[in-house]
């Protein structure tokens, strides 16, 4: 079954948000808040706050996941400076993240430059 087919159990949901007490997302409650605010949100259960922290982490670390494989695929350079060098670091660039971000139903546009 996939995954919005199969039916959580009450049980199960429960103890789910329970865990979210003890979960410490990589985005602080204060910024989450701050923005769920000014989407006109008001809340002040920290588990709600938490459980929209983590969906953000997700789509994130999705998208910058999809957005090394966009780059691994078109044969981006891994390295920065001379062949030689033994830094192997991947840069993400907008030609990356424009692909996995449609992915994610997300469009952006590289600005134009103006000389």
């Amino acid at each position: 079954k996939q995954w919005y087919q199969r039916r959580v159990r009450g049980e199960d949901l429960l103890t789910f948000f329970k865990s979210l007490d003890e979960f410490t997302p990589s985005l602080p409650d204060s910024l989450t808040a701050h923005y769920l605010a000014q989407a006109g949100l008001h809340t002040s259960d920290p588990r709600i706050i938490r459980l929209v922290s983590l969906a953000a982490q997700k789509f994130v670390t999705e998208v910058a996941a999809d957005a090394l494989v966009h780059s691994t695929m078109r044969g981006h350079p891994s390295t920065g400076g001379s062949k030689k060098s033994r830094d192997k670091r991947n840069y993400l660039t907008v030609e990356d993240l424009q692909p996995a971000l449609a992915d994610m139903g997300v469009n952006i546009k590289k600005p134009a430059y103006y000389m």
